[in-house]
């Protein structure tokens, strides 16, 4: 959390409304401040014994309360690579002042992981073995989590759903533009896909994975990318807990992934898909199962229908250029992810 595009503390980028909110939310906890600015959604908060970072939500008082527990957690059994939660001063969690609700977390003081760096990349990737790790030992009936374990197969179906959604939509269009004309050439492919995607889960141990993990309550992240991993010297830690669910532990190494293989450093090589997957496997062993399941979550072709989904159900009001360079990028990489599928596969047959 330390060099991260921070807004400097000034009137026009914090009103004086603002300010005196964060200062009567600030009296409420026993940190004497000295100042405090805008990084990203969070407040930095300056004080005499170090830096906090005090975050807002509309909502989710549960996630903070979890946030709490599974932090004590993951201490209590040797991961301490995340940040301590601060009580107010009547040792409460959060403090809700209208309609916002507050609460402070250790400020990490180090930068936002550059994942276009691959053995930064698979260094990440190690920490994020050695959190599903401990995880597994903790005790989470105090927690208030979520499943979505067994529910890929019906997210696949409906997103699929979409794509024919889509394809309809820009059918009945009588006039139609570079985007619909360009997105609907490609839909076929990208729908094959998709299809390959949901076939490879449906054959897989998919079920089986979920239900171990039911009994075992192995937990994921479910937001791990570059702004919720900082480094700090030569450790990494992981912030911004709030959202933890139980799920199979390859959903955050999956998306990872899948995010990276997108990156202009990365392009859907295999070799380095694999050096992060051979990361994870230093700490935390897949098994060939775990593997098979998670092959469906990084071919589905997730960028081309989000971007479908902001454009034919979201309505988003982007400019056309911006709609076209996003979908020109999705197709440059079609071929690239069949050969990526290809190694990927010859990769599984000689796992061990």
């Amino acid at each position: 959390m330390g060099n991260r595009r921070v807004i400097n503390y000034d009137e026009s980028h914090i009103t004086k409304k603002e300010r005196q909110m964060i200062n009567k939310v600030l009296s409420k906890y026993n940190f004497n401040v000295i100042d405090f600015s805008k990084v990203r959604s969070v407040y930095k908060v300056e004080t005499t014994t170090g830096n906090k970072c005090l975050k807002r939500t509309r909502h989710g008082k549960y996630k903070i309360r979890n946030g709490f527990i599974f932090v004590e957690e993951l201490k209590n059994a040797g991961f301490n690579n995340v940040a301590s939660y601060y009580k107010t001063k009547d040792n409460g969690n959060y403090i809700k002042y209208k309609k916002w609700v507050f609460y402070a977390t250790e400020w990490i003081d180090g930068n936002e992981c550059n994942l276009n760096d691959v053995s930064e990349a698979e260094n990440c990737a190690k920490v994020l073995a050695q959190f599903h790790k401990t995880t597994k030992k903790i005790d989470i009936n105090r927690l208030k989590i979520k499943s979505h374990l067994k529910k890929w197969p019906k997210r696949f179906n409906k997103r699929i759903s979409d794509m024919d959604r889509f394809r309809n939509n820009i059918e009945n269009k009588k006039i139609k533009n570079e985007f619909d004309i360009t997105y609907k050439e490609h839909i076929d492919s990208f729908y094959e896909r998709a299809m390959v995607a949901l076939s490879f889960l449906n054959k897989s141990d998919y079920y089986k994975l979920s239900k171990d993990t039911q009994k075992n309550k192995s937990l994921c992240h479910h937001s791990f990318y570059y702004q919720n991993i900082i480094k700090k010297g030569t450790e990494y830690y992981i912030i911004d807990l709030d959202s933890i669910i139980i799920d199979l532990q390859v959903n955050d190494l999956g998306k990872y992934i899948r995010r990276l293989m997108t990156k202009k450093s990365y392009q859907w090589d295999f070799e380095k898909a694999k050096g992060i997957i051979e990361a994870y496997n230093s700490e935390n062993k897949l098994t060939k199962e775990d593997l098979e399941v998670m092959l469906s979550l990084i071919i589905f072709p997730h960028k081309f229908w989000k971007l479908g989904k902001k454009r034919y159900i979201k309505h988003k009001h982007w400019p056309e250029t911006r709609y076209m360079k996003k979908l020109n990028k999705v197709i440059k990489y079609d071929a690239i992810q069949r050969e990526f599928l290809e190694n990927y596969l010859k990769y599984l047959e000689q796992y061990e």
